[in-house]
């Protein structure tokens, strides 16, 4: 049974599902490295990140706060340049973007994902060369796409009729002739989070392989001059820990290159299986080898070209989440604890869903522990609920923490790189929390907290 909705629907929601808590684990102090930053451990029983205690991360910049670890995301950053080396490693901007990631991926020669005119500015803005960007987007604007073709961003991944016929004008009008994809979904549904599952085709992204919408948008867009057919592009899902569901994603989308060379005698030339890669969020999780998954998409491709009888693509790859996920923390401050009886104990902090509104969203799960201290207290089954009018106001739903946890304490919750910046709110007018990058025993801003003034700005 579902612990997030009754079988009956919404109307039984009184119903409340039958509760299954984990088991307290052997050592509530044990910091995972299959889940925290690469250079966390405890001294002096505190939790330390990038050589930085995080007592004095939250004297010296507040809580909430989100952490990076730039050592272990720039690790991740070379472990893909490496592990796909010969193929396209571009960054999945949406995970989290900022000037100074752009930086490190300038630094480290990846390429870059970019969702709307606000991520490529970001970009720009830091000299990113916008030949190793590529544009996606459901609805890309007017304004969006004149930007790309101004700028000269790598390529452009179409992903309606209706913007086939929009780039192709504006390409005119700017005497450009973009690099361009078709998004294709191919039929094949992640095994993930029905929000995050991206291609089965009753969803609002790409054009369908099966239905031949992807074969008319390849016709639509060479019998246009102004714009240039170079790949195919699909994206299956995201938290994706095996190579099944891009194998089969890989010899559909070979058979419309086969179509496509059949149809028009045209080879392309390139082909990006997107991104989707997961990590380890609690202990039970699995999480992708780098290089075994560069092995196995190359293989992948390999051989179905060659069962199809094409030569083999460039292949591309969209991590994100995989980059800057497991390198990012973010730090709390305990404020009330209010023991339910017979139930659990709820431990409220001072940030919620406005920071981190995967669980509430999808369900998601995450690690957590007690920061500022170690302790021997005995295990209590507790939930991490943030301080916003709203009952699935959750960040771990439940988890064991020491009976003697105290306010004032600090916790720390793992994996929190990707996505939670990035989906942050101001709701309840919270401001949106600072980020901080830590490396060599130092930390440095990289993103401002907001002020009560950044949110009363621009209302009249």
């Amino acid at each position: 049974m579902s612990r997030f909705a009754h079988p009956a629907g919404d109307r039984h929601a009184e119903m409340l599902p039958q509760e299954r808590p984990p088991q307290a684990p052997a050592d509530l102090n044990r910091i995972n490295p299959a889940i925290w930053p690469r250079t966390s451990s405890r001294t002096d029983g505190a939790l330390t990140v990038g050589g930085v205690d995080v007592r004095d991360l939250a004297r010296e910049h507040g809580t909430p706060l989100y952490v990076i670890d730039e050592d272990d995301v720039r690790s991740r950053m070379r472990d893909y340049a490496t592990a796909f080396a010969g193929s396209e490693v571009h960054y999945a901007g949406k995970a989290f973007l900022c000037k100074e990631i752009v930086r490190w991926l300038i630094d480290e020669g990846l390429g870059l994902d970019v969702a709307s005119n606000g991520e490529l500015a970001v970009a720009l803005s830091v000299g990113f060369p916008p030949e190793r960007i590529t544009m996606h987007g459901n609805n890309k604007s007017t304004a969006e796409l004149t930007r790309a073709l101004e700028a000269g961003v790598g390529i452009i991944v179409v992903d309606s009729f209706d913007e086939i016929a929009r780039l192709g004008y504006l390409a005119e009008q700017h005497g450009k002739r973009p690099k361009v994809m078709v998004r294709v979904t191919t039929g094949v549904e992640a095994h993930t989070h029905e929000f995050i599952a991206t291609a089965h085709d009753d969803q609002k992204f790409g054009l369908s392989l099966s239905s031949g919408a992807a074969a008319e948008a390849v016709r639509r867009i060479l019998a246009l001059p102004q714009l240039q057919l170079v790949g195919l592009h699909s994206h299956i899902g995201s938290q994706i820990v095996d190579t099944a569901g891009f194998e089969v994603a890989a010899r559909r989308l070979a058979g419309l290159l086969v179509q496509i060379k059949e149809e028009h005698g045209v080879v392309l030339p390139e082909l990006d299986l997107g991104g989707g890669y997961g990590i380890a969020y609690v202990d039970d999780d699995a999480a992708p080898d780098i290089k075994e998954l560069a092995d196995g998409l190359r293989e992948i491709v390999t051989k179905v070209c060659a069962d199809a009888g094409l030569p083999v693509p460039r292949l591309t790859v969209e991590p994100g989440r995989t980059i800057v996920g497991p390198g990012g923390i973010t730090l709390y401050e305990v404020g009330t604890i209010k023991d339910v009886e017979g139930l659990r104990t709820y431990v409220s902090i001072d940030g919620g869903m406005s920071d981190n509104v995967r669980t509430a969203l999808y369900g998601a799960e995450y690690t957590a522990v007690l920061a500022s201290r170690a302790s021997d207290a005995p295990p209590m089954l507790s939930r991490l609920v943030g301080k916003h009018c709203e009952s699935g106001d959750i960040i771990v739903r439940d988890f064991h923490l020491p009976s003697d946890l105290a306010p004032g304490d600090l916790i720390a919750v793992a994996a929190t790189g990707a996505y939670c910046r990035s989906l942050a709110s101001n709701y309840n007018y919270l401001p949106r929390p600072a980020v901080v990058a830590v490396s060599g025993g130092t930390s440095r801003v990289i993103v401002r907290g907001e002020t009560e003034e950044d949110l009363l700005r621009g209302q009249l």
